[in-house]
C-alpha cells in the first residue's frame, strides 16, 4: 500500500446501505475460548484483519488447528489447558492490545516459558495492569520494565484471587477472568463497569459466571475448571468502525446512510448516545438478540445544528474508541464541549488525547488539553482551505481514519500517512470510502 492517501475536497452527498467489518473485540474472543473449547467451533464474519489474524497464529503455535475459508473460520479446540507447545514459544500480538493482555490469561497454567512480543507501538503500553493480578495468581514473570517483550511462565497451582480493578479496564477485567477459567475454586472481581463481551460469551457457553451489578461497581464471580465445548457463533458488525461513516454521514451536506447489523451491547453505544445528545440524526432500527449480544441497523442522516455536549464520565468507557471521531462533531458544534477523566486515550495505540488536540488546533479549533481532561471551543462555520498533513502518529489506525474524515467533510488538501494502519481493525475502510464516492488517491 502507499506510504499516504491524498484527499482533495469534500465528498459529495450519498444515500446507502452499507456493511462495515465484523466486530474485532468479538472475533479476538472467539479465537481465544474456541482454542480452548473441547472440539470444532465454527465462526461466520470473523474479522480479517491483521489483529485477528495474529489471534489465529498465536493459537496455532499453542498446537491449535485452524482452517480458514472465505467467510467462515474453524478451530480444533483442544480444552482447558490443552495447549502443545515448545518451552520460550514466541507469541507476537502485532499491534493487538486485546490480543496481548488476553493470552496471558489464557496461558496461565502452561509450565512453558512463553516469550510475548509486539509491534514499536504496542511495545510502548504499560502491561502492569495485568501483571499484578496474574501475579496473584501464581504466574511468574521475568521483568526488567511493564512493557512488550514479556516473559512469564504459568503454573499448574493456579489460586483464585478476590481483586479490585478500578480503571475500568475490559482487558484487564477479561484476562483474569481468562485465567480464572484455569483456576480451581472460585475468582471474585470487583470492578467498575466497561465492555462485558467476555462475560456474554461466557454465559452463551454456560459458563458458572455471576454478576452482581450496583450504581458504580459490578461484582463477577467466576468458578473455574469446567469444559466446553465447541460452539458455532456468527460476528456482527463493530461499532467502531461504523463511528466512522456515522460522522462522515453527520457532517456531509444532504446524506443518509443505512450501516447494517452492528453490535451494539450498552458497552459500547456510548456514541449514539453522545451524539443523539448533540442533536445528532442517529436511530437504532431492526434491534434483536444474538448469542448474549444485541444487533441493530444504524440509520443516520446529515445534522445541522449541532451543538455542544459537557460529556458525563459515566461515558468514556462506553466510547473510549470513538471519543476521537466524537471530537471531530464537536469541531462543527455550537458553544464548548468538554471531556474529563479521560486519561486513558493516552494509553492506547498512541498518545490519542494529544493528537486529537493538536489535530484540532491545526484545523483551526481552539482546544484546552490537560492530563486527563479535553475542552473544544466549536465552530458551526468550519470550512478548510488549505492543505494539510498527518504523520508521526504511531501508525495508529483511528487517527488515521479520523483524518480522512475530518478531510471529507471539511474541506481542504489533505496528505495522510500511513494508510496501511487500517489493516489492523479495518481493511476495507478506504474501499467503502471510495463506493460513497470519496475521491481518495
Amino acid at each position: 500500500m502507499k506510504k499516504y492517501v491524498l484527499i482533495n475536497g469534500k465528498i459529495k452527498k450519498f444515500k446507502k446501505k452499507i456493511t462495515v467489518s465484523a466486530d474485532k473485540s468479538l472475533s479476538i474472543r472467539w479465537v481465544l475460548m474456541a482454542a480452548q473449547a473441547v472440539g470444532q467451533s465454527i465462526a461466520y464474519n470473523l474479522l480479517n484483519s491483521d489483529d485477528v489474524n495474529n489471534a489465529l497464529n498465536a493459537v496455532k503455535k499453542l498446537g491449535v488447528k485452524v482452517i480458514r475459508k472465505k467467510n467462515l473460520c474453524q478451530i480444533n479446540g483442544v480444552g482447558l489447558n490443552g495447549f502443545s507447545l515448545k518451552n520460550n514459544t514466541i507469541i507476537d500480538a502485532g499491534n493487538s492490545g486485546t490480543l496481548a493482555r488476553l493470552i496471558i490469561g489464557v496461558l496461565a497454567k502452561s509450565n512453558k516459558t512463553i516469550v510475548l512480543k509486539g509491534d514499536k507501538s504496542l511495545s510502548k503500553r504499560d502491561f502492569s495492569r495485568v501483571i499484578r493480578p496474574l501475579k496473584k495468581f501464581g504466574l511468574s514473570f521475568k521483568l526488567s520494565k511493564n512493557n512488550l517483550p514479556l516473559k512469564f511462565k504459568g503454573t499448574n497451582y493456579l489460586s483464585p484471587i478476590k481483586y479490585e480493578e478500578l480503571k475500568g479496564s475490559a482487558q484487564v477485567k477479561s484476562c483474569i477472568l481468562l485465567a480464572a477459567l484455569n483456576t480451581p475454586g472460585k475468582t471474585i472481581i470487583r470492578c467498575l463497569p466497561s465492555r462485558d463481551h467476555t462475560e456474554r460469551l461466557f454465559k452463551f457457553l454456560n459458563l458458572p459466571i455471576k454478576i452482581k451489578k450496583n450504581k458504580k461497581y459490578e461484582t463477577i464471580e467466576l468458578t473455574g475448571q469446567k469444559q466446553f465445548g465447541g460452539f458455532n457463533y456468527r460476528i456482527p458488525g463493530d461499532i467502531s468502525s461504523s463511528a466512522f461513516f456515522i460522522v462522515l454521514t453527520l457532517l456531509s451536506k444532504n446524506s443518509e446512510i443505512k450501516i447494517k447489523n452492528i453490535n451494539i451491547n450498552k458497552s459500547r453505544t456510548g456514541i449514539i448516545e453522545i451524539l443523539q445528545k448533540m442533536n445528532a440524526k442517529v436511530k437504532l432500527k431492526n434491534k434483536k438478540i444474538y448469542n448474549e449480544e444485541k444487533v441493530s441497523d444504524i440509520v443516520i442522516k446529515s445534522s445541522k445544528n449541532l451543538k455542544s455536549i459537557n460529556c458525563s464520565t459515566e461515558m468514556n468507557s462506553r466510547s473510549i474508541d470513538e471519543l476521537i471521531i466524537i471530537f471531530l462533531v464537536c469541531a462543527k458544534a455550537k458553544g464548548i464541549s468538554y471531556f474529563k477523566n479521560i486519561q486513558e486515550l493516552r494509553h492506547k495505540e498512541s498518545d490519542r488525547l494529544k493528537l486529537s488536540a493538536n489535530f484540532l488546533k491545526m484545523i483551526g479549533i481552539k482546544v484546552e488539553e490537560t492530563i486527563s481532561t479535553l475542552k473544544i471551543y466549536g465552530n458551526p462555520n468550519l470550512e478548510l482551505n488549505k492543505s494539510y498533513i498527518v504523520k508521526n502518529y504511531m501508525k495508529d489506525h483511528r487517527i488515521f481514519m479520523m483524518s480522512c474524515i475530518a478531510a471529507l467533510t471539511f474541506g481542504g488538501k489533505w496528505k495522510i500517512h500511513d494508510p496501511d494502519s487500517i489493516k489492523t481493525s479495518f481493511p476495507t475502510f478506504l474501499k467503502i470510502i471510495k463506493d460513497l464516492g470519496g475521491k481518495v488517491k
